[in-house]
C-alpha cells in the first residue's frame, strides 16, 4: 500500500479510513499472482533442519530416518515445488505438519499436504477457523477448508514430539497474531520457530479479527525471550533469522508506541489523530520494511494498538 495513498485517507473520518484501507488491500490480495515466477529454495540451518523459502511464510524442515517434520505450508499452488526441494534434502516421507497459525500463507498448501498423507496438527481455535473463516476485508463470506486441509491432532497445551533425533515442543501462544499461535522448539538445533506474532520485518499485525491481542503478542514475545539462550536462532514468520536480542528489541518498540499511543489517547485525540501524529516515529529507523514498496505498516499497526487501548473494546 502506498504512503500517498494513507495519507490522503487520513484526511477523511475514520469510518472511511477504514474502508479506504480495507479495499485497497482486498484489492492487492486478490491481485493474480504468476508462481511459476515463485523461486522455492531451501536453506541449510543445522545438519539435519532447514527452512524452505517461496512465497509467504518461512517454512521449516526437520529431516531423518524417521521421516520429515514441517512446519507451515505456504500457498497451495506451490506444493509440488515445495515437496519436490523437501525430497532433494531426504526422500523420507513428509510425516506431520504443524500450522504455527491460521493464515492460508501458513496453511494453504494444506490439502496437498493431506492428500500426502501428511498429520497435520493445529491448536484447537486454529481448526476450528478453517471450518468457520472470517468474513474477507470487504465483507464477503471466508470460504471453509476442505477435510484434508483440517488438522487431524489439535491441543491447548505443549505437545513433545521426540523424532529424527531431535525433541520438538509445540508450544501454544494465547491470543497473540491470532487466537491459534504456535511457537515450535527444536531442541538440539536450538532453533525457535515463531510464525507470525513475531516477525523481523515490518511493524507487527495484531490481527483482532482472527483473536489476536495486543497483550497476547507482548507475552508471546516474552516466551520467546525466556526461552531463547545466547545461541538460539529465532526463525520468525517473515524475515531474516535473528537471536533473542532483536526479539527484546522488538518487544520494547512495541511497548514503546503503546505509551506514545496511550498518552495521545489520554489528550482526548481520535484514531485519525493518533494515526496522523505518527506514534512509531522514534522507531521507524530501526524496522526494516516489510513490503518491496518499503511499506513497514506503521499506521496499520498504530490503528491496532489504538482499538486495543480503547475502552471498552
Amino acid at each position: 500500500m502506498k504512503h500517498s495513498l494513507i495519507r490522503r485517507a487520513l484526511a477523511a473520518p475514520a469510518a472511511l479510513l477504514i474502508v479506504t484501507l480495507f479495499v485497497a488491500a482486498s484489492a492487492r490480495a486478490q491481485a493474480p499472482v504468476d508462481d511459476s515466477k515463485t523461486v522455492v529454495k531451501t536453506n541449510k540451518i543445522t545438519d539435519n533442519f532447514y527452512t524452505v523459502d517461496g512465497r509467504g511464510g518461512t517454512i521449516g524442515v526437520l529431516v531423518g530416518p524417521q521421516g520429515t517434520f514441517m512446519v507451515d505450508t505456504q500457498f497451495a499452488p506451490l506444493t509440488d515445488r515445495i515437496v519436490a526441494a523437501i525430497k532433494q534434502i531426504s526422500p523420507n516421507p513428509i510425516r506431520f505438519v504443524v500450522n504455527t497459525h491460521v493464515h492460508p500463507d501458513h496453511t494453504g498448501g494444506n490439502a496437498n499436504m493431506g492428500k500426502l498423507g501428511a498429520t497435520i496438527l493445529a491448536r484447537d481455535e486454529l481448526r476450528d477457523r478453517l471450518i468457520n473463516p472470517a468474513p474477507g476485508a470487504n465483507g464477503q463470506p471466508g470460504t471453509p477448508a476442505m477435510e484434508v486441509a483440517l488438522p487431524l491432532i489439535t491441543y491447548e497445551n505443549k505437545i513433545t514430539f521426540h523424532m529424527d533425533g531431535e525433541t520438538i515442543d509445540l508450544i501454544p501462544i494465547r491470543k497473540a497474531h491470532t487466537d491459534g499461535d504456535t511457537m515450535v522448539y527444536f531442541h538440539n538445533a536450538d532453533v525457535i520457530m515463531t510464525g507470525d506474532f513475531y516477525r523481523s520485518i515490518g511493524y507487527p499485525n495484531i490481527d483482532r479479527v482472527n483473536g489476536g491481542s495486543l497483550d497476547g503478542m507482548i507475552a508471546g514475545l516474552g516466551q520467546i525471550v525466556a526461552l531463547a539462550g545466547p545461541n538460539t536462532k529465532i526463525i520468525p514468520g517473515h524475515g531474516a533469522i535473528v537471536d533473542r536480542t532483536a526479539v527484546m528489541a522488538h518487544r520494547d518498540m512495541i511497548l514503546g508506541v503503546r505509551e506514545q499511543v496511550a498518552k495521545l489517547m489520554q489528550q482526548g485525540k481520535s484514531a485519525d489523530d493518533v494515526v496522523a501524529a505518527h506514534p512509531t516515529a522514534d522507531f521507524d529507523g530501526k524496522v526494516l520494511p516489510a513490503a518491496p514498496n518499503g511499506d513497514r505498516m506503521a499506521d496499520r499497526f498504530v490503528g491496532q494498538v489504538y482499538a486495543e487501548l480503547k475502552p471498552g473494546k
